[in-house]
């Protein structure tokens, strides 16, 4: 081959890598900076839904670019990181925002930058702010009438309160105490503040029980709640058919819990032991669904600025265990967990229909379901 003939050769070869090299220089520069402000993180919930927008953020790596940043309860650490982020060149946040009006300003600020900002479980009022959320009002009725009807409307209530300041709190706790104020006989005796958190609940259930015997509680309501006052029920020596009705968490605890004893293998103390309840709970995945939204809404989708999650309701008689916890096998019908697969904490209700990349991967280890695909 002639030299002139080589390099004609070389030339397309040469173009085509600079084509290419730039193309991919283009498909880099199109993915979105995006943060994940989060605040109270000290619970089981917080961390699998912070799994599940990192696993959404993977399924959309060719998209966005996800930064995760933690302010704790404090509105005005969580202010200032919001404000760097927009420095930063945020294109979106999807936000837990630790009070619904405080972060006001700074959302307004952002939102002048053409920074998407959307809220999820925990609501804030901003106009500009979208917000994904759970009803929790109808979730905290619903769990209080149902366990005012298990103590026949009379006897002594242990309430459990979460994340103090949060919307999700407060709604809560203010339906919840209406649904109690109607029955006069029914008697709050304590307050216990679990934080949304199953160790900080069983020390304030511990704290709370020191001076009562469980035969003297006749309920218990509030999130944590219920597989945290049951173990401790059975280390004081309750029997199974004995033991307290309580709404209205999550977890794979409590629903393994209210499956008919012996329906699972038992893996210290986490057992099927056929206890009454009611499991509803906050969706975890309305993180992630934020981050689906946030994505759609980048790219110039019209998108309403409220979108409620879907509030799946989970008698004794409706508890269904799940082989593998894909999101296909999800969608026919399971709700909850073998003990040899998730801990007692991992809230089960990851379910949605909005959510196809999301199943047990994506809560557990943040990763995208490839069954779910």
């Amino acid at each position: 081959m002639s030299k002139m003939t080589f390099t004609r050769a070389v030339l397309p070869l040469v173009g085509a890598a600079v084509l290419t090299l730039s193309a991919a220089g283009v498909v880099a520069a199109e993915r979105s900076k995006v943060f994940l402000s989060m605040s109270y993180s000290g619970n089981d919930w917080q961390t699998e839904a912070k799994n599940m927008v990192e696993a959404m953020a993977k399924a959309n790596s060719d998209k966005v670019d996800l930064k995760v940043q933690i302010s704790g309860a404090d509105a005005q650490k969580q202010i200032q990181q919001l404000n760097a982020m927009v420095q930063a060149g945020a294109k979106a946040i999807v936000i837990y925002p630790i009070s619904p009006t405080a972060l006001n300003p700074a959302i307004k600020a952002a939102c002048a930058k053409k920074v998407v900002v959307v809220a999820y479980d925990s609501t804030v009022t901003e106009p500009c702010a979208y917000n994904v959320f759970t009803d929790q009002a109808k979730l905290a009725s619903e769990g209080a009438e149902w366990v005012a009807k298990k103590m026949q409307y009379k006897g002594n209530l242990l309430f459990i309160t979460g994340v103090p300041g949060t919307s999700v709190d407060t709604d809560r706790n203010d339906a919840a105490r209406k649904v109690f104020a109607k029955y006069k006989d029914i008697n709050i005796v304590a307050e216990p503040n679990g934080m949304w958190s199953a160790a900080v609940a069983r020390k304030a259930i511990t704290e709370a029980m020191s001076t009562r015997k469980w035969s003297d509680i006749a309920g218990v309501w509030g999130a944590a709640g219920c597989y945290v006052s049951w173990s401790l029920q059975k280390e004081a020596g309750v029997a199974d058919d004995k033991l307290v009705p309580c709404a209205a968490e999550g977890t794979n605890g409590m629903r393994v819990a209210m499956l008919k004893p012996g329906s699972t293998a038992a893996q210290e103390g986490y057992a099927s032991l056929g206890a009454p309840g009611i499991s509803i709970e906050s969706h975890p995945a309305a993180g992630a669904l934020a981050l689906k939204l946030a994505i759609k809404i980048m790219a110039g989708e019209t998108v309403p600025k409220t979108t409620v999650m879907p509030l799946a309701m989970v008698a004794t008689d409706q508890v269904k265990l799940c082989k593998t916890g894909a999101w296909s096998e999800m969608r026919d019908g399971c709700n909850t967990f073998a003990p040899n697969l998730v801990p007692p904490g991992w809230f089960s209700n990851i379910y949605s229909p909005e959510t196809p990349e999301i199943g047990v991967n994506a809560a557990l280890k943040g990763e995208p379901d490839p069954v779910s695909k």
